[in-house]
């Protein structure tokens, strides 16, 4: 089943009703969303020679044109290429070249990076643009393409510790399973609620636009295309029912914004959080000044947005006498999925012990794109093995203990150090380098890195950070450098990262 069906028996049944806006302003209904996304599958197989299984890009910042492009794609039967718009262009390439994406769905301040990264003039589809007002409006309608449940349906590109993003790809079972998850696990949709893109369309937060499809739900995005706690406070009151997914430094600085300006909450459904460790302290703030709104949510790209959910009736069953452990955990199994905690062996271990997480089910990727080594070593007999250290409480909580892979997570965004450390080491005063993240208050986490210099002078810390700029995503670059004589090691020569940690946490 094509995961556009979603949007077409909505259109069919409930074509009135409101789907998507800007801010506050309504861009369309569902009938008329429904065709301009239709419309637009057309103008990508007659103009751009979009077949089914092509690979179609989406490099963009969140705007009303995106929903509608991530649909035309699936409608057509090709595969949706979501990018993060704030990778540098030699990411960006990377992730072109690897998807052998045809076409580049790209917003109008986009334009010149997806160029740079090689992206042909010809193969660029501009939101916004003449040609994609004529697309959308007076294109050729395509009928719908026929696509089976384990094809695929996106590609997510994710990075690993070796530096190189693979895609993840996802499929129309894999989509639909995350949806129906949703309703029992995460929040039942009705059809008066409003989910709010202030986090990346491109990552967690888009994936939750099927079950509002599925809905007939409202779609808002905000006219800033991101996260301004002020701008939410203000929609919530204008649009009411207000859902969003955001990290926890994006609850965080919420949280704070409310308190201080004494805020009406009353407009707020749900808060979806995920994507990096929310902290009890954190959390019980959060429930004192919103409410029983929270909903946790574990997961990866995958096995996306679906490994294991924390209730809002769990979040705010204070009276539980195991209610801190609980809310530090990231909740049970989602009901898509199976999890379990296993030794290397991939024997379950004992509750309570530490393990790696495992997980199989509908939800759980068909594998790498163009990567069959990456996929053998991930999917192992018949589980998915996150990386993600973890114990499992005789009542089914798990407690993520560690990130084996060593992945930063800073504002709710992925910085995988290895990728970071190869960039530095391209100074040739640099020897060596190792990279790990410090907790900060805003960020969730800062990308930091521990130097040793090679013979000579030590580059400055502005000179390391044009190095960084020019190979990598600005949000990536280390936050702070330091300079040591060594970098503390074991008998086999690893860098321990954790006494570098260490080292951040004791006071000079």
């Amino acid at each position: 089943m094509n995961i556009s069906q979603l949007i077409h028996r909505t259109a069919l049944a409930h074509g009135e009703r409101p789907a998507v806006f800007s801010g506050s302003q309504l861009v369309c209904d569902y009938r008329t969303l429904e065709d301009r996304v239709a419309r637009l599958a057309g103008h990508l197989r007659e103009h751009c020679g979009v077949q089914s299984g092509d690979r179609v890009a989406i490099f963009s910042a969140n705007c009303v044109q995106y929903l509608e492009a991530l649909h035309a794609i699936h409608w057509a039967g090709a595969i949706s290429v979501p990018v993060n718009y704030k990778l540098h262009s030699k990411e960006l390439a990377y992730v072109l070249e690897n998807s052998d994406a045809r076409v580049v769905c790209v917003s109008p301040e986009l334009r010149d990076s997806a160029l740079e990264a090689g992206a042909q003039e010809a193969d660029l589809l501009v939101f916004g643009t003449t040609q994609w007002q004529a697309a959308v409006s007076a294109g050729e309608r395509l009928a719908m393409q026929d696509k089976g449940p384990d094809e695929v349906a996106s590609l997510f590109y994710t990075s690993g510790t070796t530096g190189r993003p693979k895609g993840v790809m996802q499929t129309h079972r894999n989509l639909l399973a995350a949806t129906m998850a949703y309703y029992t696990d995460v929040d039942d949709v009705q059809v008066h609620d409003a989910m709010v893109y202030a986090a990346p369309m491109s990552h967690g937060a888009g994936l939750y636009n099927y079950a509002h499809m599925l809905r007939g739900a409202k779609h808002v995005v905000p006219v800033s295309g991101g996260f301004d706690p002020a701008e939410l406070v203000e929609l919530a009151a204008n649009v009411g029912h207000l859902s969003l997914f955001a990290a926890p430094t994006m609850v965080h600085r919420l949280v704070d914004h409310i308190r201080r300006a004494k805020a009406d909450v009353s407009g707020f459904k749900t808060i979806v959080y995920g994507g990096g460790p929310m902290y009890v302290e954190d959390l019980r703030i959060a429930l004192d000044t919103m409410g029983q709104k929270f909903v946790q949510i574990y997961g990866q790209g995958e096995c996306p947005m679906t490994i294991t959910a924390l209730g809002r009736e769990q979040i705010a069953d204070a009276q539980h006498p195991r209610w801190t452990e609980r809310i530090a955990s990231v909740g049970k199994a989602h009901a898509c999925v199976e999890v379990r905690v296993v030794d290397a062996d991939d024997n379950e271990v004992p509750t309570g012990e530490l393990g790696e997480v495992v997980v199989r089910g509908d939800a759980v990727m068909a594998g790498y794109w163009a990567n069959e080594a990456a996929t053998a070593s991930t999917l192992r007999n018949g589980w998915l093995h996150t990386g993600d250290v973890a114990s499992m409480d005789a009542d089914g909580f798990l407690t993520l203990r560690d990130r084996s892979k060593d992945v930063i997570i800073s504002g709710g965004s992925n910085i995988y150090p290895r990728e970071v450390e190869e960039v530095l080491l391209l100074h040739p005063q640099i020897s060596e380098v190792a990279v790990v993240g410090q907790r900060d208050a805003d960020w969730g986490e800062v990308v930091i890195a521990f130097l040793v210099a090679s013979e000579g002078a030590r580059p400055d810390d502005a000179e390391l950070d044009a190095l960084c700029l020019d190979h990598i995503a600005r949000f990536k670059r280390p936050k702070a450098y330091h300079f040591v004589d060594a970098l503390p090691k074991n008998s086999y020569g690893k860098v321990l990262k954790t006494e570098l940690r260490t080292w951040l946490d004791t006071p000079t």
